[in-house]
C-alpha cells in the first residue's frame, strides 16, 4: 500500500520542476522530499527521474505514475473533505450537473438560495457538456440538468422532470440589415458568414445545422468559436452571425443585437434528472422546486 502524502510529494516534484520547488510548495525541506522520492522508487521498483544538468527530469515510468494515481488522488482528497465535512458538522451533500449557459443563467442564484436554506449542505457542481457525465466521485450528479427531446429514455436510476424550452435565436453586430426587421427565419441567413458556438458534435450544433438543411442549405461557418461567450465576441467583432440558445443570449454586449427566428426555428428541450433510488432527498428536491421558480419567475434571481 502507498503512502498518499509521498505520492503527493512525488506528483508535487513532477509538476514543479524541481525537489526545491516543490519543497517551496509544500512547506518542507528539500531533504524531505528527496527522501519521499528515494522511498517510493524503492517502493515501486522505478526509477521516476534522471538526472539533467543540475537538475531532474522526470521518467516515462514517473509521467505515467502520475496519470495512473489522478484518480485515486482524487478519492484521497474527498475523503479528507468529508472527514472536514464531519468535523465540521456538515453531513448533507448534492451534487449538480450543469451545461454553461444554464450555469450563467441559473447557477449562482441557485446556490446562494439554496445554501441560505441549507447551511450544512456541501454542494458540488459539475459542468456535465463534456463527453462523458459525471460527478468527481464516480457516479453520476444527484441531479443533472440535461438538454434533452422530451422522448429520450430516461437514465437508468433516475426520473426527468420537465423545466423549460429554450428557443433559438441569431444574433448580429449593431447595424445589421436584419435588425429592426422583426423575427427572421433562417433561410434569411443563407448569405451570411456564421460563427460556431458549440462543438460540432453537440445537440445544439447538429439541430442547428439540420435546421438549416431542412431549409435547403448548410450554414458557412468561417470561425469555429466552439463556445457561446466567444462566439458572442466574434459577433461583436462584426465577424459573422451566430444561432444559439436564447438562454445564451441573455446578456449582450451593447453592440450586440438579438432578433428572434421565425418557425421552423431549433428549440432545445431543457430537464433536470434526479437520482431516485427510493430514499427521500429534501435537499435534491427542494433545489428543483426552487430551480423551476428561477426559470419562471427570473426576477427571483435577484432576491
Amino acid at each position: 500500500m502507498f503512502d498518499p502524502h509521498r505520492l503527493r510529494v512525488f506528483r508535487s516534484v513532477v509538476a514543479s520542476g524541481s525537489v526545491q520547488a516543490a519543497a517551496d510548495n509544500l512547506g518542507l525541506t528539500s531533504s524531505a522530499v528527496s527522501q519521499h522520492v528515494a522511498a517510493l522508487q524503492r517502493e515501486t521498483g522505478l526509477t521516476l527521474f534522471h538526472r539533467a544538468g543540475r537538475g531532474i527530469v522526470p521518467t516515462e515510468a514517473a509521467l505515467a505514475l502520475v496519470e495512473r494515481t489522478d484518480e485515486v488522488m482524487s478519492r484521497w482528497g474527498e475523503l479528507d473533505q468529508a472527514v472536514a465535512d464531519l468535523r465540521e458538522g456538515r453531513s448533507g451533500r448534492l451534487a449538480i450537473g450543469y451545461f454553461a449557459s444554464a450555469g450563467a443563467a441559473w447557477m449562482p442564484a441557485l446556490v446562494k438560495r439554496l445554501t441560505h436554506e441549507y447551511p450544512d449542505l456541501v454542494l458540488e457542481l459539475v459542468l456535465t457538456e463534456a463527453e462523458a457525465r459525471g460527478s468527481s466521485t464516480g457516479r453520476g450528479p444527484d441531479i443533472d440538468l440535461v438538454i434533452d427531446p422530451p422522448d429520450t429514455p430516461v437514465r437508468s436510476g433516475y426520473r426527468r422532470i420537465e423545466l423549460t424550452t429554450d428557443p433559438f435565436v441569431v444574433i448580429v453586430p449593431a447595424g445589421h440589415p436584419l435588425i429592426g426587421q422583426g423575427p427572421v427565419s433562417l433561410s434569411d441567413l443563407r448569405r451570411e458568414t456564421w460563427v460556431s458556438n458549440d462543438y460540432p458534435r453537440s445537440i445544439g450544433h447538429r439541430m442547428v445545422v439540420a435546421h438549416c438543411n431542412a431549409v435547403g442549405f448548410r450554414p458557412r461557418f468561417t470561425v469555429q468559436a466552439q463556445d457561446h461567450y466567444t462566439a458572442i465576441r466574434f459577433v461583436e467583432a462584426g465577424i459573422g452571425v451566430s444561432v444559439l440558445p436564447g438562454l445564451a443570449a441573455r446578456d449582450l454586449p451593447a453592440s450586440v443585437v438579438r432578433i428572434p427566428l421565425a418557425p421552423p426555428a431549433p428549440v432545445r428541450h431543457l430537464a433536470a434528472l434526479v437520482r431516485d433510488d427510493g430514499t427521500p432527498d429534501e435537499a435534491a428536491d427542494r433545489a428543483v422546486a426552487l430551480l423551476t421558480d428561477l426559470i419562471h419567475h427570473p426576477s427571483s434571481r435577484l432576491l
